[in-house]
């Protein structure tokens, strides 16, 4: 009887200590995995246009009451990126009729822009010093968070349906605001 009861408590300290390790294994922070760590963005690759905006696939949209400008996307230029970068075509137009064409993109995540060229003397020219910057909603001229909030971005996520981008881009209904929370 004392031998089997001494291969029962084996058995016993066997199954304690492989529960620890698995114990460990599963720890977060012993396997750097954790999952509420902040994931860290890694920009996929952008290559400009190879064409200027598309006249008949300009799609205009609202942005203040307060802005003197009109602002257009070029809706055969938006691509919804792998990375979480929704990179579009604008074109700015000023009151007297100037234009400014540029290829920029939005990030949901952190509701920043980037600006990666502009269309100038028929050709596109990448903007080398592009780096990430806070969209501003409180601006006259917030054409960017109008897109973010009112088609690319789900809140904080990015939208990743082109046609709910497209849907949400209709003039008819466009605000360049979140769509209102159902309850």
């Amino acid at each position: 009887m004392n031998a089997k009861l001494r291969k029962i408590s084996a058995y016993a300290i066997s199954i304690s200590i492989g529960a620890s390790l698995m114990a460990c294994a599963g720890d977060p922070m012993q396997s750097g995995l954790d999952p509420y760590a902040p994931m860290v963005f890694k920009e996929g690759t952008t290559t400009l246009p190879s064409n200027p905006p598309n006249k008949s696939t300009l799609l205009p949209f609202y942005v203040t009451q307060t802005t003197i400008f009109k602002f257009a996307v070029d809706t055969n230029s938006i691509a919804i990126g792998k990375d979480g970068v929704t990179r579009y075509t604008v074109v700015i137009t000023n009151p007297s009729g100037g234009m400014q064409v540029q290829y920029e993109g939005i990030r949901c995540d952190s509701f920043q822009w980037r600006l990666y060229g502009t269309f100038d003397n028929n050709k596109w020219n990448e903007n080398p010093l592009g780096s990430w910057a806070a969209i501003k909603s409180n601006i006259p001229n917030r054409y960017q968070a109008a897109l973010a909030q009112g088609a690319f971005c789900n809140l904080n996520s990015q939208e990743t349906s082109l046609k709910t981008v497209l849907q949400s881009l209709d003039p008819k209904s466009f605000t360049g605001d979140p769509p209102a929370p159902a309850f």
